[in-house]
């Protein structure tokens, strides 16, 4: 790194979900965005001039192999993921992937293996974990106030009318509900519940092959369940609950970016917690892989690669139930 108090990160990827996370370094202290890469110059100078951004590349290679960038930012379509990851680890360059992790398990567990190997810090982008009210819904169930989580529901969908040429319908580009949706309600179960013995996938396909909605029955050998919805067909409310022995967690729409928990208790009325994030609510994942970076850790407590494995398992065998077959792109150019 540069200093002691800068880490110097790099966005490969200018795109939706780009332009928003660009937005929160503000709110993180020791961060500093000093280059963005696309495959299309045009693309990463328009970016550069919009956010400030010192350097635009019109290569993924060459912010890979830029001297002055301590961690990259991926958030180029899922199939893209391994390859650059891998790159960018081997180079010695930590990594913050945009969910999903990548499109095949295969393909995770190379990128964790890379940076296990290499001794370089890697993460997924699972923002929720780290929101505020997730946050102190954790530290509830961790302090005993529903006593045993037992059971956890949560739904996600969204409505995309359907187009062929739409990523989120374009297998290709590693389209589906489970790879862009189910994996918030997937990560959401595993944080609470821990990695389930079996998995049971219902739903239905889009003409173009990927999963246009997914039911999930994540099962314990112990009965604990997870009861589990995503959807690119219609808008649902995108709520969440955690039930255990002694009450229940309500996590207030939507769940993957809440400001309110409503905490219910034998015995009690329900208390409200409010916790809203700051900035859009990336701010809290940037530090996280800031503070980390800076400490030389190898990997985040709260989003370890473990977990991100299971999650990637669980999601596969779903798609693999439901007749679908995502392929990471192992041959793109850099």
């Amino acid at each position: 790194m540069s200093s002691a108090h800068t880490v110097r990160w790099g966005i490969v990827g200018p795109g939706r979900i780009a332009r928003l996370v660009v937005r929160d370094f503000g709110q993180v202290d020791g961060a500093e965005v000093v280059a963005v890469a696309s495959r299309s110059a045009e693309r990463a100078q328009a970016f550069a001039d919009e956010f400030a951004v010192p350097t635009a590349y019109g290569s993924y290679g060459e912010i890979i192999a830029a001297s002055d960038v301590d961690v990259l930012y991926i958030a180029t379509p899922h199939p893209q993921h391994q390859v650059i990851a891998v790159a960018a680890l081997e180079a010695g360059k930590a990594v913050l992937v945009e969910k999903t992790f990548t499109a095949t398990l295969a393909g995770a567990e190379r990128v964790v293996e890379t940076a296990r190997r290499c001794q370089v810090f890697a993460m997924e982008a699972m923002w929720t974990r780290f929101q505020p009210a997730i946050v102190a819904a954790r530290r509830l169930i961790d302090d005993g106030a529903i006593g045993e989580v037992r059971q956890v529901q949560a739904d996600l969908g969204v409505d995309r009318p359907f187009d062929p040429t739409d990523r989120l319908y374009d297998l290709a580009q590693g389209g589906g509900a489970l790879l862009d949706l189910g994996v918030y309600v997937v990560s959401f179960a595993q944080y609470f519940l821990g990695t389930p013995d079996r998995v049971v996938a219902t739903g239905s396909l889009a003409p173009t092959g990927v999963d246009a909605e997914a039911g999930l029955l994540l099962g314990y050998d112990d009965g604990r369940a997870a009861a589990l919805l995503a959807t690119i067909r219609h808008q649902t409310p995108g709520a969440a609950r955690i039930h255990g022995t002694s009450g229940w967690i309500d996590v207030r729409p939507r769940f993957h970016h809440p400001t309110t928990i409503v905490l219910s208790r034998r015995g009690h009325d329900p208390e409200t917690i409010t916790s809203p994030p700051r900035g859009g609510g990336y701010a809290h994942e940037l530090e996280e892989v800031t503070a980390a970076v800076r400490a030389g850790r190898l990997e985040s407590t709260i989003m370890p690669l473990a977990d991100t494995l299971a999650v990637q398992r669980i999601l596969e065998d779903a798609s693999r139930q439901l007749g679908v077959s995502q392929h990471d792109d192992t041959e793109m150019t850099l």
